[in-house]
């Protein structure tokens, strides 16, 4: 009997499968099941939106702006960014197929893999790092309210714990705003990008000025070269693949609401890579000329803002909290919120999900992570990339190696089912898990194979993804074709949207 209908390059539940699993609440609520084929309206042209406006943010410009201080110049710095985000968009896209196809959310895609329980384990993960990012967008709104208070009330910069206590009252303001939904910032999502982009504009206008024209921001020599260029080089690549990691694992809590493959394929592939190059030069050139004016590579926006008049100051502090608070909220509240959800749907609501999200961002110290650009790219981007590394060759390897992109979508929302494994967890997961990780431990404590833990997120994902693939390639829960052409109908209605997105980039 068919539980799914294929429509297209979209796979939907029936309306009997849908009647019989929604009263099923420990694996279904209304955030966890599947879109209908109506929901499917996400255009190429949002995806481009959404990563452009994901792209311009603060962690963006800092991350460029750091290579700087390594002691590249500034092409140099732009090419790292381009080849890293170029490379990151690969997994990106290969787990975006997923989303789209069966229009299921990041934490039930990784049931597939991990199991109805052991999908909590890459879940959590994402939303460890995901708090992480919360907690590093707060400390930049908090430097900037300290900031614009600093300027605004006389003997703000004599109290002992002044940036402590706004970090903490700007951490309480995006808690508040997150616990309200994604939704509940919808508005000043649509003014904040462009915003920070004027914002950076002027930034760089003033330091072209300052500087004497745009050549001479540009003509900072690299200290770093040969081999010192490389030893700089392949670590800060992996950091910027890492920035995108957790993109790479949740991306289909986007694309399961696109209308088309190809429409979220062009969309993604056209503006991720070249926003973050665009947007990373301003961060560079500007970074450059605070070598020339300032004798030191002032990384930290809020920490060049700060050396200018209160007037701008304020201004320039306001648009770094709007730029904070929307991307946080956005993009980095929704994967731990489903996670910490998914743990126990009847009783985790997304707005205590939110709450859990910005209570673990505080352990994370983003005070520590932003004290140097060091702790930045290696300890913080590094150490994570490593993390969730095997967790993305994991993916890739299930859908596209073991599958061949073939599910039964009801499934996943069945106790006892297909994908529960041993009590709803797969042990061939976390073996190819654990051995990915292991491979970059080794280049930890053997200074010959350093290079597998500077490379951790590539080493680790190759690892789990062979691993994986070599596990289960023969495992019982694989469709065969007959048993996939059995279970799904294919629509006979011609597709009535003329619309295509892949037309709308």
């Amino acid at each position: 009997m068919a539980t799914q209908i294929a429509d297209g390059d979209i796979v939907t539940l029936t309306d009997g499968a849908i009647r019989s699993l929604e009263h099923n609440q420990s694996l279904w609520n209304e955030d966890l099941r599947p879109c209908t084929r109506e929901e499917h309206t996400w255009t190429g042209k949002r995806f481009a939106a959404l990563w452009v406006g994901m792209s311009i943010c603060l962690p963006t410009y800092s991350l460029a702006s750091g290579m700087i201080a390594l002691g590249m110049n500034w092409w140099e710095a732009v090419l790292t960014i381009l080849v890293g985000s170029i490379i990151v968009l690969i997994p990106i896209l290969l787990v975006s197929h997923a989303g789209t196809k069966f229009g299921i959310p990041y934490p039930v895609f990784a049931r597939l893999w991990f199991g109805s329980r052991g999908a909590h384990i890459p879940a959590l993960a994402r939303a460890i790092i995901a708090a992480g990012w919360f907690g590093i967008n707060s400390w930049f709104g908090g430097q900037a309210l300290d900031a614009i208070l600093g300027r605004l009330i006389a003997g703000w910069d004599s109290i002992g714990f002044h940036l402590g206590f706004a970090f903490l009252l700007f951490w309480a303001l995006n808690v508040a705003i997150a616990m309200r939904g994604p939704q509940a910032i919808a508005k000043l999502a649509s003014v904040a990008a462009p915003t920070l982009v004027i914002g950076a504009l002027v930034l760089f206008l003033w330091a072209m000025v300052r500087v004497g024209g745009i050549s001479h921001m540009l003509t900072l020599a690299p200290t770093v070269k040969g081999f010192h260029f490389f030893a700089a080089f392949y670590p800060s690549v992996i950091g910027v693949i890492a920035f995108w990691a957790t993109m790479a694992l949740n991306i289909p809590d986007y694309t399961r609401y696109a209308m088309t493959q190809k429409g979220q394929t062009t969309g993604q592939l056209l503006s991720m890579p070249v926003t973050m190059a665009l947007f990373s030069f301003i961060g560079i050139a500007v970074t450059s000329a605070t070598v020339v004016l300032y004798g030191q590579a002032l990384w930290n926006p809020v920490m060049l803002i700060v050396k200018f008049p209160t007037l701008a100051v304020v201004i320039a502090g306001l648009i770094v909290i709007l730029s904070s608070v929307t991307i946080n909220v956005g993009a980095n509240v929704m994967a731990p919120a489903r996670a910490f959800e998914n743990l126990w749907p009847r009783r985790i609501s997304f707005a205590l999900g939110a709450l859990i999200t910005g209570l673990l961002s505080l352990g994370m110290q983003p005070w520590y992570v932003l004290s140097a650009f060091s702790n930045y790219i290696f300890n913080w981007l590094g150490t994570y990339g490593t993390l969730l590394g095997p967790f993305d060759g994991i993916a890739i390897a299930d859908y596209w190696l073991v599958r061949s992109r073939k599910l039964d979508l009801a499934q996943l929302y069945t106790e006892n089912g297909r994908y529960d494994y041993s009590h709803g967890i797969n042990l061939r997961a976390v073996y190819a898990l654990v051995i990915g990780w292991v491979i970059a431990l080794i280049g930890l404590f053997v200074p010959s194979l350093s290079f597998l833990w500077s490379g951790g997120w590539l080493f680790g994902l190759l690892g789990g993804m062979i691993a994986y693939w070599l596990l289960m390639k023969n495992d019982s829960s694989v469709l065969t074709d007959q048993e996939y052409t059995m279970i799904t109908q294919i629509s006979k209605e011609p597709l009535t949207r003329v619309e295509d997105a892949e037309l709308q980039v």
